[in-house]
């Protein structure tokens, strides 16, 4: 029998006396209010209201109805499924009411402020290759595997890496800005840089920074490089070249790792786009939105979701 039990529980709350945020799901038909639509997704296709309460609504049938609540407010605890590094190793979110949900679709993304959600799928020096199951049931994270074997980078990643509910990277989608590349037809990942080895499944409030366009065998893989507001230098860094100032080096580690963790498999080198540099926070948060919108798309099956789980 598969162990159980309670790994961590993460608050991602928003801060007292913010007006509640009703995310996406919403129980009448989708319509966002143009007054509340702010450049770069600033709302993260979620709009505001005055009701202090919100409730997680999870159908339990084969398909997520668009009328779902998203969580607001909630005490999210993370359960452990299976022996870690195994092949039936499973880490499920529950809500207050020990109600499963998905992190990648039920956690809200935006903050207010220019402030996300990031969700921790493998903590800084650590070997195991972690992420959202996209294609299971409530997208639990587990570690990805390669005909049958269970994956593992060739050296521990120096950050702590996962990432922002709520975004899709649409494979039907050529970006002309990155060599005309198709999205990589998952979450965007994130480059969290403080200094704390986080836990897989926390949820943690960040901001983003930079964004470096990562071209994976001919796919698009965005990785925004973001800071946990808990970090002591969280105050000091705000866009890019504040990340150079006071963590010299670290955007060009960031972008070495992502470009050579393959070369010990015999496979070729990642290439990057936007010029083989970082872009700062303002195309960082473009790339956040546009990926918001496209996740938008894919829950309300304005696009095929393929084998991906919507719920």
């Amino acid at each position: 029998m598969a162990a159980t039990r309670m790994l961590t529980t993460a608050a991602v709350a928003a801060s007292a006396g913010q007006t509640t945020t009703s995310c996406l799901f919403t129980n009448r038909p989708f319509l966002l209010p143009t007054t509340t639509r702010k450049p770069y997704g600033f709302n993260g296709l979620c709009f505001n209201n005055n009701k202090r309460s919100s409730s997680l609504v999870v159908n339990s049938s084969n398909k997520r109805p668009f009328s779902c609540n998203a969580i607001y407010n909630p005490q999210v605890q993370t359960i452990q499924e299976g022996q870690s590094e195994s092949l039936d190793y499973r880490v499920f979110f529950q809500d207050a009411s020990g109600k499963k949900v998905s992190p990648w679709h039920d956690i809200p993304l935006h903050l207010g402020d220019g402030i996300f959600h990031f969700i921790v799928e493998i903590p800084k020096e650590s070997r195991a290759k972690m992420e959202v199951a996209t294609d299971e049931s409530f997208t639990p994270i587990k570690q990805d595997t390669k005909k049958g074997k269970l994956r593992y980078y060739p050296y521990n990643i120096n950050w702590n890496y996962g990432l922002f509910p709520q975004t899709w990277e649409d494979p039907t989608l050529a970006n002309t800005e990155v060599e005309g590349a198709f999205g990589d037809n998952d979450p965007v990942d994130v480059v969290e840089i403080g200094e704390s080895q986080r836990k897989t499944g926390e949820v943690l409030k960040v901001k983003p920074l930079a964004a470096l366009a990562m071209i994976d065998e001919g796919e698009l893989d965005w990785k925004i490089v973001a800071i946990s507001l808990d970090d002591p230098k969280a105050h000091l860094v705000n866009d890019v070249d504040d990340v150079e100032k006071h963590f010299p080096g670290t955007l060009t580690a960031i972008r070495d790792w992502f470009r050579d963790y393959k070369i010990p498999d015999g496979k070729p080198a990642n290439k990057f786009g936007l010029g083989n540099k970082p872009a700062n926070k303002d195309y960082a948060l473009k790339i956040i939105h546009e990926t918001n919108e496209s996740w938008a798309k894919l829950v309300k099956r304005s696009v095929s979701p393929g084998e991906l789980s919507l719920f």
